[in-house]
C-alpha cells in the first residue's frame, strides 16, 4: 500500500526505526507520542499507511520512532537532535512536521534548534511547559511502570485519552489490553516518560519562525485543556490555534475533521473554517 516499508538508521550507536509511504514529493514527518515507548514503529508500515492515508495522498510520509536505546536522562530536546541526524541520513532536507503529544514536544525543539528543517509545524495535544495535570498523570504512569503494572497503565491511559463516547468501542477489549500491554523495553519507556516531566520549551518558543498550528482538545486529561493550548500558541509567532471543545487527548482520532484541519493548514498556513475554535 502506497509503497509502505519499514527501515532504520543508526543514531548514537542505536537503531532508530521509521516507516515511509505515500505518493507525494514533499516530505511530511510524523512524530508519535509516548506510546512509542511501549512499541516502536518497526513492522507497522502497512498499518500506518492506512492510518495516515489522508496525508499519504499528498506527501511522502515518514513516521519516526525514538532510538531503540535511550540513555537515562535523555530529554525531548535530545530526541529532536536524534531526529535531525536521522533526517540527514535519509536526505530529508526540509519537511512539514506534525508531532502528537510527546511528539509535539520533540517537534517544538526541532523547529527551535533546526529551523531550516521545518517548513510548517503542527503541534497536536501537547504542551510548552509543565502543569499540574501532566505532572500528576505521568508520575503515576512512571510509578505503575516501575512496579511492572503495565496492564493498569494501559487502561488508565485509555480512560484519560478518550471521551466517554470514544471509550465505548474499547470497553469490550479492556481485558485484552490489560493482559497484552507490555513494553518492548521497560527502561526505554521510563526514559521517554520522564522526559515528558522535564519538558519546558516555553521561553524559547519565540524562536520558531515557521507557520505553526497548535491543535488540541479542551477536555484533555493528560496535558491539560484549552488553557494549555492557548499558552503554547501564544508563545509562538505566526501560530494558529484550534481547540475542540468536546474532545480530549484523542482529538486527533475522535474529531472527524482533524486531518482536514491539518491538511488545510499545511496547504495554506491556516486551518479551514471548520468546527471547534480557531483563530
Amino acid at each position: 500500500m502506497l509503497g509502505a516499508r519499514t527501515g532504520h538508521v543508526t543514531v548514537g550507536g542505536s537503531r532508530m526505526y521509521y516507516n515511509v509511504f505515500g505518493r507525494g514529493t514533499d516530505h511530511l514527518v510524523l512524530i508519535p507520542g509516548l506510546g512509542d515507548g511501549l512499541r516502536t514503529v518497526k513492522g507497522m508500515a502497512l498499518a500506518m499507511a492506512w492510518m495516515f492515508r489522508a496525508y499519504a495522498r499528498e506527501y511522502r510520509v515518514w513516521v519516526f520512532s525514538r532510538r531503540d536505546v535511550l540513555e537515562t536522562g535523555t530529554t525531548t530536546r535530545d530526541m529532536a537532535s536524534d531526529l535531525v541526524e536521522a533526517m540527514d541520513q535519509l536526505g530529508i532536507a526540509e519537511a512539514r512536521v506534525m508531532g502528537v503529544s510527546q511528539g509535539g514536544m520533540i517537534g517544538q525543539w526541532l523547529a527551535i534548534d533546526a529551523p531550516e528543517r521545518v517548513s510548517r509545524l503542527t503541534i497536536a495535544v501537547s504542551l510548552a511547559t509543565q502543569n499540574e495535570t501532566v505532572q500528576s498523570v505521568i508520575r503515576n504512569w512512571v510509578r505503575l511502570a516501575e512496579d511492572d503494572q503495565f496492564g493498569d497503565l494501559a487502561v488508565d491511559t485509555m480512560h484519560r485519552t478518550y471521551t466517554e463516547k470514544g471509550l465505548r468501542r474499547w470497553r469490550p477489549f479492556m481485558w485484552l489490553v490489560r493482559l497484552t500491554s507490555r513494553p518492548q523495553s521497560k527502561e526505554r519507556f521510563l526514559v521517554q516518560a520522564r522526559s515528558c516531566l522535564t519538558h519546558d520549551a516555553l521561553s524559547e518558543l519565540g524562536r520558531i519562525r515557521c507557520p505553526t498550528l497548535v491543535i488540541g482538545g479542551a477536555l484533555d486529561q493528560i496535558v491539560g485543556g484549552a488553557e494549555t493550548q492557548e499558552t503554547l500558541a501564544a508563545a509562538i509567532p505566526d501560530s494558529t490555534l484550534h481547540v475542540y471543545p468536546d474532545y480530549g487527548h484523542a482529538a486527533y482520532e475522535e474529531a472527524k475533521d482533524f486531518n482536514d484541519v491539518v491538511l488545510a493548514f499545511f496547504r495554506c498556513h491556516a486551518p479551514a473554517p471548520v468546527g471547534g475554535r480557531g483563530g
